[in-house]
């Protein structure tokens, strides 16, 4: 309470200087920047905006005369070109020869039109004759419209539509076709007989409208019946922005910002029903508005932070020794409280295992860890046992299990819709105390059943099994819940990546022997005496298939399997003296580490293989003869024992002695031979080093090749050569 009053006359003494400070300083800077604002950035806007206008004018004019020039080359292509004398003879068959004279000089004509910068085709359509005519071919309809300018049949009847009545250069806009002009002839007839059709180039047309100027996003022209005839860099946002405000009546230049979107629109001279329309970066158009603005406000941001850095560092320095107490009163409880989820887990530990037995011990530890619950209530406690796949989980650093344990704790809780406490009672068993929700109807089946979907995505490392212990109505009973669900843990199986054990226990399960008889036992001694090795296997497969048929636990398999694997041990172990402790305690490990019954069946298959081979004196040979051939293409690399005997499951001992009894010497002596034979080859052929010919022979140093060398030699390196040369 004292310190918060100190805290509050601090911020009290602060709010005083600051004040002083902002009615002496800050207010000047503050009316300042409002005139930078209100008079330097108007003027700015106001500049940019005529700028726009003056751009934008001069765009649409030269638009307008472009426009307008093609206007009138149509006009006279028209009114210059024999196209009565030409009506009067399209259908006479008996003048074909002035027909095509005539046809040939109206393609010059139409030549002469396409030649515009801003046109892409020219053709005549005759509106009473069966004709038209390009600067390529004068041909039917038919034909003109399917092959030279193919049209599907939707397109030709809306195309065709626009041939009747009086055009002087009418707009015909497609978004399949794209924009043409159209002006009929004669001119002042409702019943033309000729249609001159121009269509424009739509890259050349952007061009025309587009304008350089950096602060300038898109160009469009568009008409007032909300149609874009053509368009260069708009969006489909700026798009519809044009067509809303040229639907309404624009008499002159505007400048509109709406949406973010800034625009120009100018009404075109050459059609009134057209307008020019400008998109604009304001952010480019206006930079110096911004940069100005920008720096008023900067400079009012700058003198607020100074003038309350220097109240707070006034205020602070009055009162730094209360400040510095109240730091360490503020570490220390940070501390505590991250201290306060483990002691936490820990008291739950303590009373899952029994050391808090009644009511009264309980409730005081809780209160001192600030550890709240309700002290009546229905809770169960699963037990999850995890049974770590060793190949995945061991590749793991302590950190990332640290970390995935943490993950799966976090993913429990937020899963299960009541209050959950989890704690790490063992090193493999996780408890979960789950309280019972009669509002949801959620108990210890449905609690088990939502831990199984989070623990299945975690599968590639390790076989849960979660125990369900039975359900207590207080905290002090806890522990009776616990001590079953670990004994429902002995009745887990070899099936599921995940299993629920909900009971019976492991006396009221279904019996079923899981050892060795003598008879069994004598008739796998006398299997391996006769050799066959085969039915050795075979009986163990029927075994695991007899545990499976009948649900045998997993605890009932591994005393079986441990009793036959001590069985075939005794029985080779007379004839295979090369076989030791460590190799024979990695067995039990193997078997051990087995998870599943598919796992276990491979694992006896493997040490069937190992401790059963049988090898025919051809094999024998083909393998030594396989490994003499690596050892001639690698002799200068390591070549050690342990690498070979792995290869052929063999022990070291073992693979050196039939070694030896194959190729008629000592492994060690083998490759020692077989490597002076080539280091002699490069002594007398080439000019190598002794240290380089140690290098290239396999040898890690000079002495231990000059050594070597003199072992089986009698000389040194040096000396063989002198004496050979």
């Amino acid at each position: 309470m004292a310190i918060s009053k100190v805290h509050k006359f601090r911020l009290a003494l602060f709010w005083r200087l600051f004040t002083n400070y902002f009615i002496v300083i800050l207010i000047p800077v503050i009316v300042a920047s409002i005139l930078a604002h209100v008079l330097a950035v108007r003027t700015i806007e106001k500049d940019a905006e005529k700028l726009n206008d003056v751009v934008i004018s001069h765009f649409s004019k030269q638009t307008d005369i472009a426009l307008d020039s093609l206007k009138t080359n149509m006009i006279n292509m028209l009114s210059s070109s024999n196209l009565t004398s030409l009506l009067r003879v399209v259908d006479d068959s008996r003048e074909n020869q002035q027909r095509s004279d005539q046809f040939h000089a109206l393609r010059e004509q139409l030549m002469k039109l396409q030649s515009d910068k801003l046109v892409s085709k020219v053709f005549l359509y005759f509106a009473n004759h069966d004709l038209v005519a390009d600067i390529d071919i004068y041909t039917d309809k038919t034909y003109y419209f399917n092959m030279t300018y193919p049209l599907n049949e939707q397109q030709k009847v809306d195309y065709l539509a626009h041939f009747t009545g009086k055009k002087m250069m009418d707009i015909m806009d497609s978004s399949s076709l794209g924009m043409s002009a159209v002006m009929s002839y004669p001119f002042n007839t409702e019943n033309p007989e000729v249609y001159l059709v121009v269509h424009f180039d739509q890259d050349k047309l952007k061009e025309q409208i587009s304008i350089p100027e950096k602060w300038v996003t898109g160009t469009a022209i568009a008409t007032s019946q909300g149609e874009i005839l053509n368009q260069h860099g708009l969006t489909d946002k700026e798009v519809k922005a044009v067509l809303a405000h040229t639907r309404s009546k624009v008499i002159e230049s505007q400048f509109l910002v709406t949406d973010e979107i800034a625009m120009s629109l100018v009404k075109s001279r050459f059609n009134d029903a057209w307008y020019y329309v400008t998109i604009a970066d304001l952010r480019t158009l206006m930079k110096p508005a911004y940069m100005t603005r920008l720096i008023s406000w900067a400079f009012l941001v700058f003198f607020l932070v100074v003038g309350s850095l220097v109240s707070y560092y006034l205020s602070r320095r009055l009162y730094r020794p209360i400040q510095e107490i109240t730091d360490e009163n503020k570490e220390l409880s940070q501390r505590m409280n991250g201290m306060f989820p483990l002691m936490q887990e820990l008291f739950i530990t303590k009373i899952l295992q029994g050391e808090y037995q009644d009511e009264l011990s309980i409730a005081y530890y809780a209160k001192e860890i600030d550890f709240t619950y309700d002290k009546q209530a229905m809770r169960t406690v699963l037990c999850i046992a995890f049974h770590y796949n060793a190949e995945v989980y061991d590749r793991l650093s302590e950190t990332t299990k640290s970390f995935m344990f943490v993950e799966i704790k976090e993913l429990i809780r937020k899963s299960t819709p009541s209050m959950v406490w989890l704690c790490q009672t063992k090193p493999d068993v996780l408890a979960c105390v789950v309280t019972h929700d009669t509002f949801l109807h959620l108990g210890a089946e449905e609690a088990a059943d939502i831990t199984k979907l989070v623990l299945e995505s975690y599968s590639q490392y390790f076989k849960a099994t979660i125990g369900i212990g039975k359900t207590v109505n207080a905290a002090e009973e806890l522990h009776e819940s616990y001590e079953q669900a670990l004994s429902v843990l002995q009745n887990r199986g070899l099936d599921a990546d995940v299993e629920i054990c909900r009971g019976p226990l492991v006396g009221e399960r279904t019996q079923w022997e899981s050892f060795l008889s003598v008879q069994e036992v004598n008739r796998i001694f006398n299997q391996h005496k006769t050799k066959e090795y085969e039915r050795l296997l075979e009986s163990v497969r029927e075994k695991l298939e007899d545990g499976k048929d009948k649900n045998a636990t997993a605890m009932q398999v591994k005393y079986l399997s441990t009793d036959v694997l001590n069985t075939w041990i005794r029985a080779v172990e007379t004839e295979h003296n090369d076989f030791n402790v460590p190799f024979f305690s990695s067995l039990y490990d193997r078997l051990h580490s087995c998870m599943t019954w598919d796992e276990l069946e491979q694992c006896f298959f493997d040490i069937h293989r190992v401790l059963f081979r049988t090898e025919e004196p051809h094999q024998r040979t083909q393998q030594f003869s396989e490994i003499l051939s690596y050892i001639h293409e690698h002799y200068n690399e390591e070549l050690s024992i342990e690498y070979f005997a792995g290869l052929l499951n063999m022990s070291n001992g073992h693979f050196s002695r039939t070694f030896k009894e194959a190729v008629g010497e000592k492994y060690v002596e083998y490759i020692a031979k077989y490597r002076l034979m080539k280091a002699k080859q490069f002594l007398l052929e080439t000019d190598m080093k002794i240290d380089d010919i140690a290098e290239k022979v396999g040898y890690w140093g000079r002495n231990s090749f000059i050594r070597t060398f003199r072992k089986y030699e009698g000389i040194t390196p040096a000396k063989y050569r002198t004496m050979h040369h």
